[in-house]
C-alpha cells in the first residue's frame, strides 16, 4: 500500500520538510576548500540540534551495518551514502552532494544538493544543471492520473539526451512516517507504467546521474557507492507532495 497523508499529516509533513531544508542549505554553506568532510558531518548534527530535530540516516540499518553518519556526503565520483572522514579534505574543483534526512514529529523530510567547491569544470557545471533540470522534469510528471514512470521516463530522456549516465541500482522512494516507504521512484523507466499517483502521495524524487558510465559499485565500507569509471556524479533530491492539481515541492528552506 503506498501511503495516502491526511491533512494532519500534512500540516506536519510541510513543517518537517521545511526544516530539513533549512538544514541541508546550512551545511552546503559551510562547504569550503580545506573543511573535512567529518568536520561538516559533525556541524550537520549541530544544526539538526538547533532545528529541534534529527537525523533519519544516523545509525539507519541495512543488513548488518549501521550507517555511522549524520548525514550522507560523496564527493566527485562518490555517487551516494559518502561517510565524512577526517582524511577527506575538500578541495577547489570538487562537487559535493548532501543527502541531508531529517525526522520532526514523526514525519522524513529528504532533501539533497550537489554543490560546487570553488569553480567547477564546465563539463561538470554541465551535469549539475542537466541534473537539476531532469529533477524539475520528474516533478512536473508528479501529478494525479499519471503513474510512477512517467516521472522516471521524464528523468530519463532529459539526463541521457544531453550524454550522461542514469544510475538503475538506487531510486527514489516514497517518505513520510517513514524515511522508505513505497513506491520506489526509479530515475529510468517507461512512461504509463508502475502505480497510479494519487493526491496525497509523498516522494523523494532524486535524480543520481554519472558523467560516464552508469555502472558503479560499493566500497570496502559497505555504505559508499563510487562510479565504476572514476567519472564525477550528481544527485539532487526534493521531496514532493502529489495535489488535486500541481505538484507541491516541500523541502523548501525558509528563505525559498
Amino acid at each position: 500500500m503506498i501511503p495516502i497523508k491526511s491533512e494532519r499529516d500534512l500540516r506536519i509533513m510541510r513543517k518537517s520538510c521545511e526544516i530539513a531544508a533549512n538544514v541541508l542549505d546550512e551545511i552546503c554553506r559551510l562547504a569550503a576548500p580545506g573543511v573535512s568532510t567529518w568536520e561538516l558531518d559533525r556541524a550537520a548534527k549541530r544544526i539538526m540540534e538547533k532545528h529541534h530535530c534529527r537525523s533519519a540516516e544516523y545509525k539507519y540499518k541495512c543488513g548488518s551495518l549501521r550507517y555511522p553518519g549524520y548525514v550522507c556526503i560523496s564527493v566527485n565520483d562518490q555517487v551516494i551514502h559518502g561517510i565524512g572522514s577526517k582524511d577527506r579534505i575538500l578541495k577547489d574543483s570538487d562537487i559535493v552532494s548532501f543527502d541531508c534526512a531529517t525526522i520532526f514529529q514523526g514525519f522524513v523530510g529528504d532533501n539533497t544538493r550537489t554543490v560546487y567547491i570553488g569553480e567547477p569544470s564546465p563539463e561538470v557545471r554541465r551535469l549539475v544543471e542537466t541534473t537539476a533540470e531532469a529533477l524539475n522534469l520528474g516533478i512536473e510528471m508528479a501529478r494525479p492520473g499519471n503513474r510512477v514512470g512517467d516521472i522516471s521516463a521524464a528523468i530519463q530522456r532529459h539526463v541521457e539526451s544531453r550524454g550522461f549516465g542514469v544510475v538503475r541500482e538506487f531510486t527514489g522512494h516514497g517518505v513520510g512516517r517513514s524515511m522508505h516507504e513505497e513506491p520506489e521512484v526509479p530515475n529510468f523507466g517507461r512512461a504509463g507504467t508502475g502505480p497510479v499517483l494519487r493526491p496525497g502521495m509523498t516522494l523523494a524524487i532524486e535524480p543520481m546521474t554519472t558523467m560516464g558510465s552508469p555502472e558503479i559499485f560499493v566500497g570496502d565500507d559497505g555504505w559508499t557507492v563510487y562510479t565504476a569509471d572514476g567519472k564525477p556524479s550528481c544527485h539532487i533530491e526534493h521531496t514532493v507532495l502529489v495535489t488535486e492539481s500541481d505538484p507541491e515541492i516541500l523541502t523548501l528552506p525558509t528563505a525559498g
